[in-house]
């Protein structure tokens, strides 16, 4: 499930092939071999095993993928993922296909439980009755049982409450399933439903309202996908904005960088890594370009910056940090700290380092991002097509908050790009963040 936060995530690959072999179960009638292989497919698809198993611990066995244990942070608190592994005491191994799509459709589990939408069962609802049937084979037959108990959500009053969702549910949770659109070809249908429902990439990429819902589940909201921030991260635009947008970015690069990790200069950061690990670079090239087809579609809606690499401002720039004559503010910081990576022009090096002129995730209507970034450092995802990962070091102990500020605010208007300064309170407020999220 495309999550909403960034995670250790070293060894999850090799765990989740090793665990995600057909069980010894026998599989009951109607459930064939290939219903368990496509749920499987449709398992990484949605990003299952990404929010269902625990990050691993220094010196601890290596966690079991499915048994639950992530800690999801949230505007309410920690909300942990449970067990979904077909153990019938600790997980889901009692669960009849009724029970099964009523938690993942409604949020409701056996027993009357109401779901946090932490699990974004609200994405889940479109998801079509034969993918549903083929996701319960494969957890009930195609995934280990594991026996332990995840640990359990206790949210402060009022959040403790958990029939409140119910009114929660009938103001917010969509209610209709995904319907092709008969004027659009098969390829725009098929990506609009993986993004819509199974990808449930609005969970991240859409702002939420006070009441923590998204505004908006289809292209028809002018909000949808127009960017979100979740657990200090902030997701960014992907409507047809040119700069803050995907409006420059071809539907191939787009494919690319689902599976690699790395597509028109561009390499994925933060929260985003663990999506291609766990999910999108096992999707087929077909539903890729799909994705690519729908998300290109979507009309420019939202806020950011702008780029222009043809003005004057940015040939000035250009010369001046290569002649070493600009003093602007954080210029010098950027030629001493981040030059030898992201180059004096912003241009990056394919495959390695990202560019900088004209990067979306640069000209984010939120900075939050780049901030958290350049504080905690990062990795490149490992995928198994991409190039080697390249990791950015963390400059919480190496820069003020005054020198962040001012490296990325020359990064946000440098090279053609223009967007809004970042502030000495935007970066106190998230070292003041993070620091207390690595906090037992």
């Amino acid at each position: 499930m495309w999550r909403t936060l960034i995670v250790t995530t070293f060894g999850r690959r090799a765990l989740f092939c090793a665990f995600t072999l057909i069980a010894s179960m026998p599989l009951a009638r109607g459930q064939t071999p290939d219903l368990v292989t496509r749920g499987a497919y449709l398992a990484k698809a949605a990003d299952c095993a990404g929010c269902h198993t625990a990050p691993p611990a220094p010196g601890k066995p290596q966690p079991h993928p499915f048994a639950g244990g992530l800690p999801m942070g949230s505007p309410f608190g920690t909300i942990w993922s449970s067990n979904i592994t077909p153990d019938p005491q600790h997980g889901i191994g009692r669960y009849s296909y009724e029970d099964f799509a009523r938690a993942l459709r409604e949020g409701v589990a056996p027993g009357g439980k109401h779901l946090y939408p932490a699990m974004p069962y609200p994405s889940f609802s479109k998801v079509s009755d034969g993918d549903m049937r083929a996701l319960y084979a494969y957890f009930m037959h195609g995934v280990e049982p594991v026996a332990q108990a995840a640990p359990e959500t206790h949210l402060p009053f009022p959040f403790s409450q958990r029939w409140a969702l119910v009114f929660w549910n009938l103001a917010f949770r969509p209610t209709e399933p995904f319907t092709p659109d008969p004027k659009r070809e098969a390829q725009w249908n098929r990506g609009a439903y993986l993004v819509q429902s199974l990808g449930h990439c609005g969970a991240c990429h859409t702002p939420r309202g006070p009441a923590y819902n998204e505004r908006g589940y289809t292209e028809s909201s002018r909000t949808y996908l127009t960017g979100g921030t979740n657990d200090h991260w902030y997701a960014p635009n992907l409507t047809g904005v040119s700069g803050a947008g995907l409006g420059r970015i071809a539907p191939d690069d787009i494919a690319a960088f689902l599976k690699t990790g790395h597509g028109a200069g561009l390499a994925t950061f933060g929260s985003m890594v663990q999506v291609v690990e766990d999910s999108t670079q096992y999707l087929d090239d077909q539903d890729l370009l799909a994705i690519a087809s729908y998300l290109k579609s979507l009309p420019a809606n939202g806020n950011g910056g702008t780029y222009d690499a043809r003005s004057r401002a940015a040939q000035q720039s250009v010369a001046a940090l290569r002649t070493g004559d600009d003093e602007r503010p954080g210029a010098g910081l950027y030629q001493s700290a981040c030059a030898r990576c992201h180059k004096s022009d912003g241009a990056g090096e394919a495959f390695k380092y990202p560019r900088l002129a004209g990067n979306p995730a640069v000209l984010s209507e939120k900075p939050d991002s780049l901030v958290r970034m350049v504080l905690q450092g990062g990795n490149a995802p490992s995928t198994e097509h991409g190039p080697q990962p390249k990791k950015m070091p963390a400059f919480a102990d190496k820069l003020t908050d005054t020198e962040i500020a001012r490296v990325l605010t020359f990064v946000r208007s440098a090279w053609g790009n223009d967007a809004s300064p970042v502030t000495t309170r935007d970066v106190r407020s998230m070292r003041d963040a993070v620091s207390k999220r690595a906090q037992p």
